[in-house]
């Protein structure tokens, strides 16, 4: 496959490399002469070199979206199929490329979307390539989606893990039926290590999201095994974020069961402290009753997990959120027991201050509010009944 690097060329030039090959008088004019009025018609014969241009390729992608069919026609006719690879890598031509999938013909699409096959796995692992291939996805029809599918299936690990192929792998699982995602299935049995890759967790979520129950039910129970461990993961924490968010009744059901009596333990983690947050927020309310009842109750030993929380770098910020779902009779709970501990560790330490700043004015607005409630009359009228009347 044939990989271009820019020093080699040609009608390409670096302005601080005198060595490599000049710009066409065209483009060196185009580069130039800003008042003249330049139309597509102009650099007819130039394309593909004004696409591999900074400049060039701006008003090739701005001309495209408003050019006539026959213009259209002339620039596809220039660059597919010799030049189409050269560009899909390039740093500026790779735009010009996307265009053409955006605003060409379906036949145009579909001969552009040609040319890439045999070549779908280095594109999709290609810096400029793998955007190329996601617009194509966007906008090939199903069978053509499908080839890029078969192409990937063999590698679909490798292109999962690789900085660039993930995009394109969340792009396929976004876009293509569901039927023809038959690599998912290799997900299998690699869960955990996929939810604790930067990459891998992106594309378990994509999976969960826009895959149907019965194809990532495997993988969901698979999750399920290893929860306390992905809660306290840099990259797992987001994908238990994610079921807590936009799971099923019954899987966030499971994670916030898994939650029950570490609450302080995970509320003190760096990454776990984040589920604890998102469990608060999406928990039902019998739930979060239980998670804050466990925030406000006294260990065996007697440690209390309010001072805890108040003391540490994460957990601090688990106790605010407390403060802010909780139902009224919890919050006026969670109040009387915070308040006094805060004149405590004020007096006898400054290295806390930080968190305790941002505790006592949440304190201080949840205390407000529930007074502004309570010294409302019941029979006072609201702004709309002042008007009426």
């Amino acid at each position: 496959m044939p990989f271009y690097h820019q020093a080699m060329r040609p009608g390409r030039r670096h302005d601080n490399d005198p060595t490599l090959a000049l710009r066409s008088p065209l483009l060196d004019e185009f580069r130039a002469n800003k008042s003249r009025k330049w139309e597509l018609r102009d650099i007819f014969g130039y394309i593909v070199e004004f696409s591999g241009d900074q400049h060039g390729s701006r008003f090739i992608q701005q001309k495209l979206e408003m050019a006539t069919s026959e213009e259209k026609q002339i620039v596809f006719d220039e660059i597919v199929p010799d030049n189409a690879l050269q560009l899909i890598q390039d740093v500026f031509g790779n735009y010009v490329i996307q265009k053409l999938f955006e605003h060409g013909t379906q036949v145009q699409k579909s001969v552009l979307a040609n040319t890439m096959e045999s070549h779908v796995l280095p594109l999709s692992l290609q810096m400029y390539g793998c955007r190329v291939v996601q617009k194509a996805v966007e906008f090939v029809l199903p069978e053509q989606q499908g080839s890029f599918v078969k192409e990937l299936e063999p590698h679909v690990l490798k292109c999962v893990k690789d900085a660039n192929g993930n995009h394109v792998i969340q792009k396929l699982i976004e876009r293509v039926s569901p039927d023809r995602l038959g690599f998912v299935q290799s997900f299998r049995g690699n869960v955990y290590d996929l939810s604790t890759h930067p990459y891998g967790c992106r594309v378990l979520q994509r999976c969960f999201e826009h895959l149907p129950e019965e194809q990532t039910r495997t993988l969901m129970d698979e999750l399920h095994r290893y929860m306390i461990n992905l809660m306290q993961d840099q990259f797992g924490n987001y994908v238990v974020q994610f079921v807590l968010e936009q799971g099923k009744v019954h899987d966030r059901c499971q994670v916030i069961a898994k939650l029950r009596g570490q609450m302080l333990n995970m509320a003190r983690h760096k990454f776990a402290s984040n589920v604890c947050e998102k469990a608060l927020v999406t928990a039902t309310t019998e739930e979060r009753r239980a998670l804050i009842d466990e925030i406000v109750t006294l260990k065996p030993d007697g440690v209390s997990p309010i001072v805890s929380m108040m003391k540490d770098q994460f957990a601090n910020y688990v106790l605010q959120r407390a403060l802010t779902v909780a139902d009224q009779d919890q919050k006026d709970l969670l109040v009387s027991k915070i308040r006094p501990q805060l004149a405590s560790m004020r007096r006898y330490s400054s290295a806390y201050s930080k968190h305790l700043i941002s505790i006592e004015r949440l304190l201080e607005r949840t205390v407000n509010a529930s007074k502004a409630s309570l010294d409302k009359p019941a029979d006072y009228p609201s702004l709309s009944q002042t008007q009426s009347n």
